[in-house]
């Protein structure tokens, strides 16, 4: 664990190395698909989605590995709350984001069942003592949501190509290498910063990763939403931030089980949180079709208020 006295600057060097490695690897990754030909679907749900939850991975998988469960799992929970309110609040405020019928049928309820997914196997133990049990029904849905949205791309059109048929993808593929190497040093020095303030400071290493962490870690998602929002692309705005919440629960926490009991029964409060938020995202998403800068602010004062609970409740 590295020392007080670097903890701050390690923690910001952390959260830079882990926005642009993001930034690079995001951009690297949708290069090399539409270079391939890849579909559109594929691009902005699965290949997006797992481009901005790299943070997440890196720095939960990383935690459980050296036996974090508190940065692990804290790290998650608050990610996943962080985009859906913080994300899509500030992307809001920027601009109203319109919301198709489609992602209300479709991507809304995956994301509901797979934060209920988390609930339900918190609350029976299941990544407790027998965390592995848990871990690898986590990823049997991830890979059941993967091929469901594979099968979706095969009825959508192939994305057009941006680029010349006979562009090389070596450059692309260099991005996508110095990307995930960004992402897993600037991963590596925010674990170990959060965990010498956490010691520092008397503060549970869970409220640090749930807080502090969690938005270091959204960064790209605040960034690519915020974005598309800017742009009028509002399918990539919200597609984003469901995409990369299932990622995060059903992938990231899957793998991280399988190394580690995550302690999940102890959080189960903010477990039970995160389920009622995302269960109070619906009406917003499906009144009027529309988020307005009005919900947009309090879609920023709940989460105002998540973060006064975290730390004084």
């Amino acid at each position: 664990m590295i020392s007080i006295t670097l903890a701050l600057p390690a923690f910001i060097v952390g959260v830079i190395l882990l926005y642009k490695g993001s930034d690079i690897l995001v951009d690297g990754t949708v290069k090399t698909a539409a270079q391939l030909g890849v579909s559109a679907l594929i691009i902005s749900v699965i290949l997006v989605g797992f481009g901005t939850s790299s943070p997440e991975l890196a720095i939960s998988v990383g935690a459980a590995y050296q036996q974090n469960s508190e940065i692990s799992l804290g790290n998650i929970v608050g990610s996943c709350i962080a985009n859906l309110f913080l994300v899509i609040g500030i992307s809001a405020l920027i601009k109203p984001i319109q919301i198709k019928k489609k992602l209300i049928k479709r991507e809304f309820p995956i994301l509901l069942g797979a934060t209920l997914l988390f609930f339900i196997l918190t609350y029976f133990g299941l990544l407790d003592s027998n965390h592995i049990v848990g871990g690898l029904i986590f990823l049997i849905a991830f890979f059941v949501f993967l091929y469901f949205f594979l099968c979706c791309a095969r009825k959508e059109r192939s994305i057009s190509k941006t680029y010349e048929k006979n562009s090389s993808c070596r450059k692309s593929i260099m991005f996508i290498l110095l990307g995930i190497g960004g992402v897993v040093v600037g991963a590596w020095l925010l674990i170990e910063s959060a965990v010498a303030l956490a010691h520092f400071l008397g503060i549970p290493a869970f409220i640090i990763a749930i807080s502090i962490v969690a938005i270091g870690t959204s960064l790209p998602e605040l960034v690519v939403s915020a974005m598309a929002a800017y742009k009028n692309e509002s399918d990539v705005a919200i597609g984003n931030v469901l995409g990369s919440n299932v990622f995060n629960i059903c992938l990231i926490l899957g793998i991280a089980a399988l190394f580690i009991p995550l302690g999940a029964l102890a959080t189960l409060n903010h477990i039970t949180i995160l389920l009622l938020l995302t269960v109070f995202m619906f009406p917003i998403l499906l009144t009027g079709h529309i988020i307005s800068r009005k919900e947009g602010i309090l879609l920023l004062a709940i989460y105002s208020t998540f973060m006064w609970y975290t730390f004084f409740w």
